[in-house]
Parts: structure tokens; sequence; C-alpha cells
């Protein structure tokens, strides 16, 4: 590990200028290539305290034992040059996009003398015109099927042509209309080349002129009353809209733009890009990386757009590019801008749509990214191999004995203080075990305390698992004493739930109907077999299967609170650390400084995993919550007054705050409402106070109460 301090550029050595600066390690290999519009400030951030660096870039300055720069004119030469020094050098720290598979392209080959029409992949050529790429070679095939009936292009490779051309005689497409048949001079090179010229023009998105030529063609036959002429044009049209429908309409005619949306977390972004030409999308195509360096969400827009355009040219770069975020510094985003413009001959529109059809569809690539990048995760957290090269490293980094075959993970969740709850996930093998997911309401206090929550929490899970310890004749002199069973409550509303609201003693392997043996040491089975898991009537007992670890999601005080849970409980053999989010900090308990695992780390993915997955459960729970309460009203709780009244009164006063003001008579006004009825909603709501006003924080207006609601 290098000292950032032995290589960092003397005061005033480094230009106040825009440039583009290299990282080089021991062996000069380029590991990082970076750009700025000042080159002083950019670099010197790099040489504060390491503690003050953000943990990928410190892992890149301590892995560097050089740094040197060039200086350019403007920033757009920056980015060039950037962009050129990435592709030459591909630096290990730097983003990368790479396709996850090599997509199809429907080219057009207009560099040869009878251009040819087929399907593509790889790097593009030039004097090809491409057009994609498509999802799947068969998707373009059946359009190029449905095309060749009106515009005859050679498809056939060198070789058929050539032979064709030898024999005097054309191939099967020659023979049934499919193919204009230049290869026995049916045509001239001329013609041929206007009719490629025309496909590429309605696949381009030029179709409705074409379309109306042809359909003035048709009527031109029929009045001429050459009806078989007249009847291939039509079929010819319907084959065009069919070609046409293969791609839906989804912004106005003749638009031509890219949407890019980004999906990511800490360590990994899924990139989507939907092409849209001629108001359809006619390709779409993204990518997932890891997060190498830290950048935020333009700076994966502009590492995107770098790779989308920078080998591109001409109509290649389209006339709008739409994007999620831009850089917050206005130069940035201009030169951007002027860069699309250059690739392209012609001025680009590069931003963020705000409104209509385009954010409409922005959002669709957006659900695409995040979909994208959880079936990423989902496909590498399945792999057998890589999930226990994790559960190894998180073992070796945290010093157990053995690996943590049983992880739980805990949050706590609330909104300012309310509806504070929290949630216990399950991964056995690094898999999430839905069935034995729980989620617990915090009832020892009132209020907002993370840390007391914590406490909490863990106690009451361990005391679960004591008491079942004892049931099941497990009980030892030194845990006497240490628990009641059954403390704080497991039925009804206080009990501890599983995933989707079952009870936990309904909680069951998802496949199986059955828990496994716990592991013991070193993954062999411990004592706990089958049998003592289950109840006598075959169902599955709440927290009888202990854990190798415990997760909290936070930092050092929510470690020091699960552990002194677990003191006072005497549980020794179970390890417990936390997942800070800001920094992905591993916290250990009594460890002044935290355990930082390498990004790359596929134990840090495990935990980062874990801890997202109870921070999702906690919070659906808290939602879940919220919104029961928000729903509840006064008229709750009159006896013999059902739906159908109360929606009477609420509809008939207005609100609640007004039917409180209300008197019996006014209340027996109401169709359906006898005095007696009218009396007992009286009295409900004289004895509740009403609820504090609603406010828009947006606004700060205060919002009547508009249905007996309960609001926050």
């Amino acid at each position: 590990m290098a000292d950032p301090s032995s290589y960092r550029p003397k005061p005033g050595q480094i230009p106040d200028s825009p440039g583009v600066y290299k990282f080089r390690d021991d062996h000069r290999r380029v590991i990082y290539v970076g750009k700025a519009k000042s080159l002083r400030p950019r670099l010197s951030s790099y040489f504060q305290d390491l503690a003050n660096l953000h943990p990928r870039t410190r892992t890149m300055v301590t892995t560097a034992a050089s740094v040197e720069w060039t200086v350019v004119s403007t920033e757009v030469e920056a980015l060039q040059l950037e962009y050129s020094w990435i592709k030459e050098y591909d630096p290990r720290f730097n983003v990368k996009y790479r396709d996850d598979k090599s997509y199809p392209y429907l080219a057009v080959t207009l560099n040869e003398e009878f251009p040819r029409v087929q399907v593509m992949r790889g790097a593009k050529k030039k004097g090809v015109r491409y057009f994609g790429p498509y999802g799947h070679a068969w998707a373009i095939r059946e359009t190029v099927d449905l095309m060749l009936r009106v515009f005859p292009v050679r498809t056939c490779s060198a070789g058929v042509f050539k032979n064709a051309e030898r024999t005097g005689r054309p191939c099967l497409l020659g023979y049934i209309g499919k193919c204009s048949a230049p290869c026995v001079g049916r045509v001239t090179p001329d013609e041929h080349r206007e009719l490629a010229e025309e496909f590429c023009d309605f696949m381009a998105g030029r179709t409705g002129a074409y379309i109306r030529r042809l359909e003035r063609r048709m009527t031109d036959a029929a009045e001429e009353m050459e009806y078989e002429r007249a009847g291939r044009l039509r079929d010819d049209i319907g084959a065009l809209r069919r070609a046409m429908e293969k791609s839906a309409v989804v912004l106005a005619d003749a638009t031509d733009a890219d949407l890019i949306a980004v999906a990511e977390d800490e360590l990994e972004a899924a990139v989507q890009i939907f092409h849209v030409r001629g108001g359809r999308v006619r390709g779409q195509r993204g990518w997932v990386t890891d997060k190498v360096e830290e950048v935020d969400t333009a700076g994966l827009v502009e590492d995107a757009l770098q790779q989308l355009y920078g080998e591109e040219s001409g109509d290649s770069v389209p006339k709008e590019v739409l994007v999620p975020a831009l850089p917050e510094d206005q130069v940035a985003t201009d030169a951007l801008t002027q860069w699309l413009s250059e690739r392209r001959g012609s001025q680009v529109s590069l931003r963020v749509p705000q409104r209509g059809d385009k954010k409409d569809l922005m959002a669709t690539v957006g659900r695409n990214a995040q979909q994208s990048l959880v079936l990423h995760k989902t496909k590498r957290a399945s792999d057998l191999t890589t999930r226990s090269r994790a559960l190894e490293e998180i073992a070796q980094a945290l010093g157990l004995d053995s690996v943590p075959l049983r992880i739980e993970c805990f949050d706590i969740s609330h909104l300012q203080g309310d509806d504070v709850v929290a949630s216990m996930v399950v991964f056995e093998d690094g898999l999430a075990r839905k069935s034995e997911y729980r989620r617990f309401q915090i009832k020892g206090f009132e209020g907002q305390d993370d840390v007391r929550s914590m406490h909490e929490v863990i106690g009451r899970r361990f005391r679960r698992y004591l008491a079942e310890k004892e049931r099941t004749g497990e009980w030892t002199e030194e845990n006497e004493g240490s628990a009641t069973p059954g403390e704080n409550g497991v039925n009804g509303e206080n009990g501890e739930n599983g995933e989707n609201g079952q009870n936990a003693d309904d909680a069951a392997d998802d496949t199986t109907g059955q828990i496994p043996a716990a592991p013991g040491e070193n993954g062999h089975a411990g004592p706990f077999g089958p049998s003592s898991l289950k109840e006598d009537d075959g169902r599955p007992k709440r927290f009888a299967y202990p854990p190798q670890l415990v997760v909290v999601d936070g930092g050092r005080p929510q470690v020091a609170a699960a552990k002194r849970a677990m003191d006072e409980l005497g549980i020794d053999d179970v390890a417990v650390c936390g997942l800070a989010k800001r920094l992905e900090e591993v916290w250990l308990p009594d460890d002044d400084d935290p355990v930082v695992l390498p990004r790359s780390s596929e134990g840090l993915y495990l935990l980062q995993r874990v801890r997202d997955e109870a921070h999702r459960f906690a919070i659906t729970y808290q939602r879940a919550k919220r919104a029961k309460r928000i729903r509840t009203s006064p008229l709750d709780d009159v006896p013999g007054l059902g739906e159908t009244r109360k929606q009477a009164l609420i509809k008939h006063f207005g609100s609640v705050k007004k039917l409180r003001q209300a008197t019996i008579e006014q209340i027996c006004e109401v169709p359906g409402l006898g005095r007696k009825t009218a009396e007992s909603v009286a009295v409900a709501l004289a004895g509740t106070a009403p609820a504090a006003p609603a406010v828009n924080t947006a606004t700060g207006e205060i919002m009547e109460d508009d249905g007996g609601s309960t609001h926050d």
C-alpha cells in the first residue's frame, strides 16, 4: 500500500486549467483516468487525509504510485481525451460498461456494390448502416421477411451471390419475388442501391410518406382497372404496416431520441437505453457495471454517453438524448452537449424530461433498469460457488470459527418517531429464507431511539430462543434465570409475524414445509434436529433456530446495544456485527476501528444484500401500520353503525370535524339514522379528542379532515 504523500505534486506545480489526469501504479500501469475543468482543486482533493476519502477513492490513491496530467484548452477536448485514454488503457478503477451479451443489429452494407441486408453483431464497420440493437435476432429476421416484399434487397452471402452470377440462376428468393436478383442482372447496381436506400429510409422512421405514396399508386392502379397490380400494392402496404406494428408508437411521429435510465446501489449500477426512431422504439440495450469509483448518477450518465457515442457519428447520434440527471455544473453539461453535437454533425439536445410522454417513457426505461439490476443480483446470489466464497470471506473478515450458514439481520424503521417497528430477515446458505422473516412492534417505550429499539428487539428474539431451549430440555444451569419465556407477548397484534403477515407458528420452508437441522460447529448438524424444531402438531417453532451471525443495520451504537442484549441473556456463541450504510463499514463489538471489506468482495455484497432486505421488510411493515392508522376513524367504535351509514354521515356533513359539531337533531336528519344511533354517534365523537390538523409540508396549508382519518 503506497502513501499518497510520497507522490503528491509540489504546491503550485498543478496548473489551474482544464485537463485530463492519469494515476499509475508501481508497474506504470494506468489505474485511473479522470478529467477536470480545473486540475488544481481536483487533484488536490485526492491528497487529503485518507480518513476523509471515500473507501473506493482511498483504495485507488493507495494503489497508485504516481500521477500525471495533460492540459487542454476546453472541457470538450478534456472529454474527448478522457474517452480516448479510457479506451486505450482500460483502467481498473474507472466505471466500465460492458454489454452482458452481444446485441444483434439490422445492418445494410452500403459500402458494397450491391448492398446486403443482414444480422450483424460485434464492432460496427465503416460504411454500414445499422438499425437497433434488437433483443433477439429472430425479431430482425421477421421484420426483414415482411419488408423484402416491398424492398427486395439482396440478403444472400458473398458465396451464394457469386455462385448465382456464375450459373446465371438466382436463388429461391429471386424466384418468389423477395429479391430483385441483381446477381443475374434483373436490376442495375444503381437501381438496387436505390432500393437499399429506400429500405434504410423506411427503417429510419420515414414511413408515413412512403406508405401514402404506395396508397396513391394502389388507387391509380384500381382506377385504371389494373386490379392485379392494385392487389399486390395492397399486400405490400399490409406487410409494411405489420412490420411497423412490431415496434410500438411511444412518442410523436418523427421523434428521434435515445432515452437513458440508471438504477444503482452502493456497489453496482444498471443502465438501460431505449432507441426511439420515428416515434417508435427501434431497439433496446443495457449494461450492468461495478461502481469501482465514487460516482453519482450524473457521473454514471456521462460515462454511459461516452460508451454509447464515443465511436459513433452522423445519424447514429440522435437529435435528442434524454437522461435522468445532468451535471450540476452547467459548463460540464454544455461540454457534453457540444461533444454530442460534434459527433452528430448537427445540434443535439441533452436534457432531463420534465413532463408528458417523454417523462412517462423515461419512467418505463427506469423500471427496466431496476429490473435489470435486480435480475443481475439474483443471478449473482444464486451461484453456489459465489455464495460459498462470500460466506468464507465474511468468516475470515470477522474472525469466525466457521462460516455463518445462518445469518439474521435486524433493522429499525419509523416515521419521525411514530409507528416504530423492527424487522428480522434470515439468510441460510447465502439465500433469503422468507418463511422465517419476523417483524416486531417496539413496545418498551415511545418515541425515537434506534439504539434502545435495537436492544429491545435483540433481547426479545433471544429470549424466545432460550424459552424454546428450556422446553426441549436444552436449558443449562448458566442460562437459568436469564429470560422469562413469553415475555413481551407473542399473540395477536403484539406478536412477531412472518413475511406477508403470516403468523410465526405457520412459518415453514417454501418448498418442503420443514426446517432443516441447525448447523453446529464447522457446519455440521447441531443439537437441534427437525423434531426439536417443531411443535407437537408438526408446525415449526418460533425462533428455535439460532443464527451463527447477527447483523444490525447501523454502526457502533447499534452493535453495542445488540451485544449488550445478548450478554444480558448469556448468549456468547453468536457473533454480531453492524453494517453502516454511509461507507459500507463493518463494525464489531469492542473494536474502535471498522472492518473495511474490499469493494469487490462477495462477502460485502452478501452483507449488503442482507441489510437491504431487512430495510425493505421493515419499511414495508412500517408503511402498512401507518396506512392502517390513517384509515381509522372515530366512527369505527360506534355500535351498530355500518360502512354504508358511516359514508352517509360523512357525505351529509362533509367531514368528521363538522359532524362532531352537529347536534343530535341534525344527525337524525341523515337518511337511515334513528335517534338512538344518532345519540351513540354523538357520544362516541364527544369522547374522542379532535385530531391535530394535517399540514401540507410543501405549501404550509392546513388541510381539512376529509373523512375521519387520523393524520400524522
